[in-house]
């Protein structure tokens, strides 16, 4: 293991016992989400670096941020502080890029289905934006007018079609993706040509092919093949329209050990390789990480409710189930996560010998699948241990499943770098009141009083 990992894991083990000592954790609060704040900076910190081995001095590159892997405020505001911007999806994750204080020229706008309204407010407010198809770029010219010079950058979602990865609902350079204009099918390509051609407005492209789950090598074969195309249009228009690739994210993350790897320099030295001509200076570039740069700074920490067993196999019944890991326990074979053991105070329970019991990790909710771990290995667990669950600072906090209307639990940023482990919110643990207000309770008596 190198140093950073064991820096991280030193980390780990110091806040956990600190979370219950500050009362952060509990018998009224039995699950919480901590966020590694020196990890999250050092993640920032390595892909500027990468990328700026090999652009050019000069060549503007902005790092958008995918709003979707941690849409918190704090958690933006934080990145923004790095050095980074935002890409957002919806309106919800505009304002929150907005309200962490990251200004419009540093925040994209990518999504298959945007409304007029929401064309309409990116180009007021200055925002970059790629249309997804055809019938958007048809709105976009009504709103643009004739304007050479609209008011934000605009591209082209491109679908480079070149092919998925081991987890298909992740996989968004397939034959039938979703998203984008799909670049081989007949008529495609000769289409984004002329259709650049016919609107100078545009101006750049964007491609968006890696995930959990793609090589580096498909990732890069999509860049290339994005830049080879801008190269086609920019010659057949006799100028340099695209001025910018937007290259999106997709940086596959290991769930399997402490070790950061595929790292940022990596993927960055493999597209100098096979896309050189995008590091000579002509292209401004754009990137769209969002899991990489969270995942290993997550921990989810949850209380051991009861300890029970069922046909011989022992069942720690814990507050960290489908409505924090949805992904995981739905599809466990894609999104396994590691889980670690400590007793009440938080200290690790020990792993070695005997102590390792084939055991379930379930979760509060009322259906039998709610497993975040099946038959794993670990030293048996009692009512009032904990569980950590690891590498779940991507996704896991921010894209909750209300199922049984269980509350989203607070989330924590933590410093461990220092003598003492400070706690900062990021969002406090949702209350039983505001479960009631989002479920309607201002309308109550709506339904009865229909005839």
């Amino acid at each position: 293991m190198t140093s950073k990992p064991v820096a991280m894991a030193a980390r780990r083990e110091r806040t956990v016992r600190a979370a219950v000592e500050q009362g952060l954790l509990g018998p009224d609060q039995p699950v919480v989400g901590l966020l590694d704040v020196a990890g999250i900076r050092a993640a920032a910190a390595e892909l500027r670096a990468a990328f700026e081995e090999v652009v050019p001095p000069g060549t503007p590159v902005l790092h958008a941020f995918a709003v979707k892997a941690a849409a918190l405020v704090p958690v933006l505001r934080l990145l923004a502080d790095e050095g980074l911007g935002c890409e957002v999806a919806s309106p919800g994750e505009l304002a929150l890029a907005r309200a962490a204080g990251v200004t419009p020229d540093r925040i994209v706008l990518d999504s298959p289905a945007k409304t007029p309204a929401e064309l309409r407010e990116a180009l007021d407010l200055g925002i970059a934006l790629n249309a997804d198809n055809p019938q958007e770029l048809d709105r976009l010219g009504v709103l643009v007018g004739h304007r050479a010079d609209p008011p934000a950058p605009l591209g082209l979602r491109i679908n480079p079609q070149v092919g998925g990865g081991s987890i298909d609902a992740m996989s968004t350079a397939t034959a039938t993706s979703k998203f984008g204009v799909a670049l081989q099918d007949p008529g495609a390509r000769e289409w984004v040509v002329r259709t650049f051609t016919e609107r100078p407005w545009l101006t750049r492209l964007h491609a968006h092919v890696g995930s959990q789950g793609c090589p580096l090598e498909l990732m890069a074969a999509g860049i290339r093949a994005a830049y080879e195309l801008a190269e086609e249009i920019n010659g057949a228009v006799g100028r340099q329209q695209i001025d910018a690739l937007d290259i999106g994210g997709g940086l596959p993350v290991n769930f399997a050990s402490d070790e950061i790897t595929p790292s940022y320099r990596e993927y960055a030295q493999l597209l100098r390789t096979t896309v050189p001509g995008l590091f000579d200076g002509r292209y401004k570039l754009v990137t769209e990480f969002g899991r990489s740069l969270l995942a290993k700074s997550g921990l989810v920490l949850a209380r051991v409710e009861y300890a029970k067993s069922a046909g011989g196999r022992p069942i720690a019944v814990t507050h960290a189930g489908a409505q924090l890991a949805t992904r995981t326990v739905f599809a466990p074979e894609a999104w396994p996560l590691r889980v670690l053991a400590y007793d009440a105070e938080g200290r690790p329970k020990a792993e070695t010998g005997d102590g390792q019991v084939p055991q379930d990790i379930a979760g509060p909710c009322c259906f039998a699948g709610d497993l975040v771990a099946r038959d794993r290995p670990l030293p048996e667990l009692a009512a009032g241990d904990l569980v950590g669950l690891l590498d779940t600072g991507a996704y896991y906090f921010s894209n909750h499943f209300a199922y049984n209307s269980l509350p989203r639990p607070g989330v924590y940023g933590f410093d461990a770098t220092g003598d003492q482990v400070r706690f900062a919110t990021v969002r406090e643990p949702q209350t039983v009141d505001e479960i009631v207000a989002e479920s309607g309770a201002a309308h109550a008596l709506g339904l009865s009083r229909l005839r």
